[in-house]
């Protein structure tokens, strides 16, 4: 039996579980606007540690969401993972932060899931998963339009689910569009996904592995006073 440990903090839910194989046994997380990452972090996995009656020396490996998504969110997480990693020997996983979130919708034939994570102005990190949950566009920064995801929505049923998608809801207005701006992304998603990653060893370089930052991050100064 495997135990994976899973941390998600590319966005304000600060999210932890765990999992034994590909059924998770606790999930400690807190969605708060302020990003309580750098304080609930490592407290959510000593209790999830602590709820699952294990120890540090129980992980077999760390999952962790790879983002897209808010530059120190990801550094805090990537930095806890990898600490892990190397003071317990244990190898390291990531999981795309879009594709965890496609999983939280149950779909059907010809139903398609579009994630969208709030950019800014009316930039919004997104990426297409078929019913299968198959990647069939890869993840981009993109600006949005009325003509955005339009190839996917004339014969499909499209879910767009995330922060991101309530400025979607205002320019897309195919009637074959649903809007869910409360998905978040969260560990408690992540499990299958890790678990088979884990059994086909798709595992990540520790000391090389970083965020999918996928754009450039850009200092916000405060203008000066004349």
């Amino acid at each position: 039996m495997a135990i994976l440990l899973h941390l998600e903090t590319a966005t304000t839910n600060c999210s932890v579980s765990i999992s034994k194989d590909d059924k998770i046994v606790v999930l400690k997380e807190n969605n708060a606007a302020s990003y309580s990452h750098s304080e609930q972090l490592h407290v959510f996995i000593k209790e999830a540690l602590k709820e699952a009656s294990l120890s540090f020396s129980d992980l077999d490996a760390v999952a962790i969401s790879k983002g897209p998504g808010s530059y120190t969110g990801l550094r805090i997480g990537v930095s806890a993972a990898k600490g892990l990693c190397f003071s317990l020997d244990v190898p390291l996983i990531s999981v795309p932060t879009l594709q965890s979130m496609a999983h939280q919708v149950g779909l059907k034939p010809n139903e398609v899931v579009i994630p969208v994570l709030d950019a800014r102005r009316m930039e919004v990190y997104s990426c297409v998963y078929d019913s299968e949950y198959k990647e069939v566009r890869e993840t981009r920064a993109e600006i949005v339009n009325e003509e955005s995801f339009t190839e996917y929505v004339s014969d499909n049923k499209v879910y767009v689910v995330g922060s991101g998608a309530e400025k979607c809801r205002g320019v897309l207005q195919h009637p074959n569009f649903i809007f869910d701006e409360a998905i978040v992304p969260s560990a408690k998603d992540m499990v299958s996904i890790a678990f088979k990653k884990y059994e086909s060893k798709r595992f990540e370089d520790v000391a090389y592995f970083e965020p999918y930052y996928l754009k450039d991050f850009v200092l916000q100064q405060k203008k000066k006073k004349n």
